[in-house]
Order: C-alpha cells, then sequence, then structure tokens
C-alpha cells in the first residue's frame, strides 16, 4: 500500500517549527566596553534548560533580514530570557545590539534551540567548566542555575580572557566564588596582565587543566565553550588526561558569529 509504514519501523516524530516571537527589551546592562546583557519579557515562552540558545532576527525597513544565534544567559529560574552579546568585528547585529537597542525596543527571537550542550542540576556533578571570552555565556547560565536552585553540585570554571577589562561577569563570579567554597573561579590573561596578578598569563594547557580540573578518576561532568581553537586544544588535552570523551560537551563559535556563543 501506498504510504504505508514499514511493519517493526517507527516513522520520526513530526517536530512543528519554534514560532518567532517578540520581545520587550526590559534592560541593557554593560558587562564590559564590548559585551552587553540583554534581558528580555517574551510573552509565551516555554522555558528553557541551562546552556541552550535562541535565534534573534533583524529586520530593515526594506525588508532585508539578519538572524543570529545567541546563548542563553539567564537560569531557567528567572522569568524572561537575558543574552549576553559580544562585540563582533564587522558583525552587523552585534553593532546595532550593542549601538542603538534601547530598554523599551522589540526583538524577534525563536527557541529555546540544543539539547546537547545542557546541564540541570539534578544531573549532578562535578561540574567543570572552561570558557574563552564570551563562551562563559551559556556556562554562565548553569552556574546561575546552580544557584538558584540551592545545589551542592562541586562546579569549577576556568575562564580565560585578554585582559582583566575583558572579563565577562567579573563582579558576579567574584560573589558567587565568595558565597560558595565548593564554586571555584580561576582565570587566566592572556594579552596583558595588571601589577598585582595572581591569575595564569597564558593560553588553557594541559598542564592549567589538570591544576584546576578534576582528575579523570572523578568523572566529572565538562563543558568547553570558545573559539574553535581553544575549545579543541582543550578538548584533546582533557582526553589526553584520561577523560571520557562522551563526558566532554563542547560548543565552539568563529569569527563569522553564526552560532550560539558569539554572534555577529
Amino acid at each position: 500500500m501506498a504510504g504505508a509504514a514499514l511493519p517493526g519501523r517507527l516513522s520520526p516524530p513530526v517536530r512543528a517549527p519554534l514560532p518567532w516571537r517578540l520581545a520587550d527589551v526590559s534592560a541593557v546592562t554593560a558587562e564590559t566596553s564590548d559585551v552587553e546583557s540583554i534581558a528580555l519579557d517574551v510573552p509565551g515562552w516555554p522555558g528553557h534548560v541551562a546552556g541552550q540558545h535562541v535565534d534573534v532576527r533583524l529586520t530593515a525597513e526594506d525588508g532585508y533580514a539578519a538572524q543570529r544565534a545567541y546563548s542563553i544567559a539567564s537560569p531557567p529560574e528567572e522569568p524572561g530570557v537575558t543574552v549576553t552579546v559580544a562585540r563582533v568585528r564587522d558583525g552587523e547585529v552585534s553593532a546595532f545590539l550593542l549601538e542603538e537597542l534601547r530598554a523599551g525596543d522589540r526583538l524577534e527571537l525563536r527557541g529555546p534551540i540544543g539539547g546537547y550542550f545542557t546541564w540541570d542540576a539534578s544531573q549532578g556533578g562535578p561540574l567543570m567548566l572552561v570558557a574563552g571570552g564570551s563562551g562563559v555565556v551559556p556556562l554562565m547560565a548553569m552556574v546561575r542555575h546552580r544557584f538558584a536552585t540551592g545545589s551542592d553540585v562541586p562546579t569549577r570554571l576556568l575562564l580565560s580572557s585578554r585582559t582583566e577589562a575583558d572579563i565577562i561577569y567579573r563582579e558576579e563570579l567574584a560573589r558567587l566564588a565568595a558565597l560558595d567554597p565548593t564554586f571555584r573561579v580561576t582565570h587566566t590573561l592572556t594579552r596583558d596582565q595588571p601589577d598585582g596578578w595572581t591569575g595564569y598569563r597564558r593560553r588553557v594547557d594541559r598542564a592549567m587543566l589538570a591544576e584546576v580540573g578534576w582528575s579523570a578518576a572523578e568523572r566529572p561532568r565538562i563543558f568547553v565553550c570558545g573559539p574553535t581553537p581553544l575549545v579543541e586544544s582543550v578538548a584533546t588535552a582533557l582526553t589526553g588526561l584520561g577523560h571520557e570523551p562522551e563526558r566532554v560537551k563542547t560548543e565552539r563559535f568563529g569569527p563569522s558569529g553564526a552560532d550560539s556563543s558569539g554572534g555577529a
């Protein structure tokens, strides 16, 4: 019979496309000179899991449209959605969002998107988070979710930034680490270090990961996000240290910014 399913075979579920929603900008907060967090009220938002992202679409009066994906920075426990946007060289969307967007404006977005690079406190740990630059955004959603749920999962965050002024969420991370000794933050600065800097002074490498992270025997859940070269080198170093590849989840972004961390 035409159209009949083969015996013993299940047809894949048909998923409806995610709808575009109009979101109201409730606040814009500077994180660094080139990074801002945009808080959005999204009517009908279905909720999300820490680590997911959304698509943002801008449409000009002449009909030209551009869209980029941005990681969600806010935890599921907070109403609405917050995205953190880093300026990308020649990035038309990031330039508009950072230079033109104001509270009271509206954006089109759809989501949440992604299910692989996610973490829920019920999954436990230990948790190892490694980020380069704006790759910290989805990891920050995990950190905020951990604190919002009162989780005591031991967590370590290793964050690589160019300079001290480029550290995204610097004050919040310091405050959270001071509140909970089971949450540890380690910084490394790759380009310039201020006088008295006590953190690392180089790119993330195998020795740093061994010093800062959990041993393979402790079987941590590991999430790595950032520029492609960093993600690839960190993933290789971690497996070289004996960590099981299936426990190392990665998300990367490149100069085009057409993915969930960087944006353009």
